[in-house]
C-alpha cells in the first residue's frame, strides 16, 4: 500500500516537473516574440496585460514607432515574466499616453469600416 502511494507521489512530481518545463519554454518563446517585436518597431515597446478568460492573458504591445500587436499567454504570471525578460515597460491601463501612441493604417481603418458599414469583406 505504501509503495502504491509513493509511486503515485513520484508520478505526480514528474508530471508537475514536465508541466513546469513546458510553461518555462512557452514563457521563453513569448519573451523572444516580445523582444523581436520591440526590435522591429523602434527598439522599444510598452505593453499592457489583460485577463481574457480561462486563465489566459493578453499582452497588448505598442512599439516605439506606434505599431501594435497582441500575444496571448497561458497565465498572468507567465505574461508578466515574459514581459520582464523582454525588458519592456508594462502599463496598468491601455488608455491615455499608451493608446495615443498607437498608429493605425489603411488596413485597420478599412477593417473597422468593413465590419460596421459594409466595407471590404472580413476575409
Amino acid at each position: 500500500m505504501a509503495d502504491t502511494q509513493q509511486a503515485e507521489t513520484t508520478a505526480d512530481a514528474a508530471a508537475g516537473a514536465t508541466a513546469d518545463k513546458r510553461t518555462g519554454r512557452r514563457t521563453d518563446r513569448l519573451a523572444k516574440q516580445i523582444r523581436a517585436f520591440a526590435d522591429a518597431h523602434g527598439g522599444s515597446a510598452e505593453g499592457q496585460l489583460a485577463h481574457i478568460g480561462r486563465g489566459r492573458t493578453r499582452i497588448a504591445l505598442v512599439g516605439g514607432d506606434g505599431a501594435w500587436g497582441n500575444l496571448v499567454a497561458d497565465s498572468f504570471d507567465s505574461a508578466k515574466d515574459a514581459a520582464t525578460r523582454a525588458g519592456i515597460t508594462l502599463q496598468d491601463d491601455f488608455d491615455g499616453d499608451l493608446a495615443a501612441r498607437v498608429r493605425t493604417g489603411r488596413y485597420e481603418w478599412s477593417r473597422m469600416a468593413g465590419i460596421q458599414v459594409g466595407g471590404p469583406a472580413n476575409t
